[in-house]
């Protein structure tokens, strides 16, 4: 059964603050096992509660992200895309399943366990300000409060089989970076008349490299890079504006706002050399991700007695992001990844990328750890 809802889910993907169809998918399934839940959770969110014997007692929460990428997908499986141009390029239909999954066993079990399961079907992951913060707007972590929040995420660079946890800081807080050198616009071949903002441009992406590598605290990751520039002027044309956009991120709060405070002091130093003007726009994101020492610690132990001590990895800091990070400023929390690779049946893509697969089994293996440890949790 998972297996076809993960594939229908695959096939049918949304992106981000468009899960019109997803949501009511997921309610549709909730309705018919009879688990109560609530919908349009800030956005398309959906929320379920399942409860056990003394429901009081104690909560746990599960979260699943639901939200499709920007891709298209170059797959050629049966159940690839059919949205042109949209793909689950990053998994979220394995989370949603297997969310899905663990519910179904918990409605079964609900005379055997004590507590109450909150599951969370997160819109909205993938674009800021992401869908964590409406939803925690929206109460999701309020009547009846979690003790704890849990969430998954699959993970190309294990195979299939085994999963891996961090405690303490695990993924990067992240920012928008956007840029604007303006000038007066003119023919290149008379410089003198008018502004070269491309060129200008260029020694500001150069210099703002140079000082923030120089002046990052020892043993704190720190990436600053640029993915776009748009100088909209021609081959002998310079552009009265050129757009630089790119991304900060970190895992210190403090050296993240000397950053902020360092781009708008050096864009203003590059441009007022040229007596250009410069804007700067810094939409910040998710902040760092840290998991719950305590909590993380029982989902390893979990982990190992579902699984096997050998196939449970400790992993490192990593500087992609994720807005997981914003329930774990309120909960204590674990995020951990899923194995989903398998290179006999040629599944090695990684994420965000066209030919992004999993091997279903990694869904037997989410649905049933996911469930584990929440059970556990509701032992403590």
């Amino acid at each position: 059964m998972l297996r076809q809802t993960r594939r229908h889910l695959h096939r049918h993907p949304e992106l981000s603050f468009q899960e019109t169809e997803t949501a009511k998918y997921l309610s549709g399934l909730l309705t018919e096992w009879s688990i109560e839940h609530q919908t349009g959770v800030g956005g398309h969110g959906v929320v379920a509660l399942i409860k056990g014997k003394n429901p009081d007692s104690k909560t746990i929460a599960l979260r699943a992200d639901m939200d499709a990428l920007p891709i298209q997908e170059e797959n050629k499986v049966e159940y690839r895309s059919l949205n042109n141009g949209v793909m689950h390029a990053c998994g979220h239909d394995v989370h949603t399943t297997c969310l899905l999954g663990a519910a179904k066993i918990f409605q079964e079990l609900r005379n055997e366990f004590e507590g109450t399961v909150k599951l969370i079907f997160q819109p909205a992951e993938e674009v800021l300000p992401g869908g964590a913060l409406q939803m925690i707007a929206d109460g999701v972590l309020e009547n009846p409060k979690p003790g704890t929040i849990v969430a998954q995420h699959v993970f190309p660079e294990l195979l299939v089989g085994k999963v891996g946890f961090r405690k303490g800081e695990y993924m990067a807080s992240s920012d928008e970076i956007n840029i604007y050198v303006r000038g007066k616009g003119g023919h290149a071949a008379m410089p003198e008349q008018g502004d070269d903002a491309v060129w200008v441009a260029s020694q500001l992406i150069v210099e703002l490299k140079k000082r923030v590598n120089e002046q990052a605290p020892k043993d704190v990751p720190t990436v600053l890079s640029f993915g776009k520039i748009i100088g909209n002027g021609a081959h002998n044309v310079f552009p009265a504006e050129v757009a630089i956009h790119g991304t900060f991120r970190t895992f210190d709060e403090s050296w993240r706002t000397g950053v902020h405070k360092l781009i708008n002091e050096v864009a203003k130093e590059i441009t007022g050399k040229s007596g250009m003007s410069y804007e700067v726009v810094i939409d910040k994101g998710y902040p760092v991700l840290i998991n719950d020492d305590n909590t993380t610690q029982e989902a390893i132990e979990a982990a190992k007695d579902f699984l096997g001590e050998e196939q449970v990895i400790e992993l490192p800091r990593r500087m992609t992001v994720e807005d997981f990070a914003y329930f774990a400023r309120k909960v204590p929390a674990c995020f951990y990844r899923l194995g989903v690779a398998n290179p006999e049946k040629g599944i090695t893509s990684g994420l965000h990328t066209p030919t992004f697969d999993v091997d279903e089994e990694s869904i037997k293996v989410g649905t049933g750890l996911l469930t584990w440890i929440a059970l556990k949790q509701l032992e403590k």
